[in-house]
């Protein structure tokens, strides 16, 4: 879960949570403090886009995918649905010992 009731604090060991299909990237809301954010990371560090965005959107993946996986003894499918997952930068952030499938559009 990317957010809402069963975003935290929810365990279903063993069996009983097998995979997980995230949808988005889970970025956070585009509004006036994280544009102001953004701004000043991005004259601070020259990335502000993904210090603001990107970043803390690709955490939320990882966390979601954490609930599927949780320990070496884990088995289970995550399916990431947007396209985005397929571009350079973003699977860039996302941890290098997952086996990305095949990426097709429809």
């Amino acid at each position: 879960m990317l957010g809402g009731a069963f975003a935290e604090g929810i365990d279903l060991p063993g069996d009983r949570l097998i995979g997980a299909f995230i949808a988005t990237l889970g970025l956070p809301p585009f509004n006036e403090f994280n544009e102001a954010l953004k701004a000043r990371l991005g004259a601070r560090f020259g990335q502000g886009d993904d210090y603001t965005y990107q970043i803390p959107g690709m955490i939320k993946v990882v966390q979601a995918a954490g609930r599927v996986i949780r320990s070496p003894e884990d088995e289970g499918v995550v399916v990431l649905m947007d396209d985005r997952f397929a571009q350079p930068k973003v699977s860039a952030l996302l941890p290098s010992w997952w086996q990305l499938g095949n990426h097709s559009s429809y």
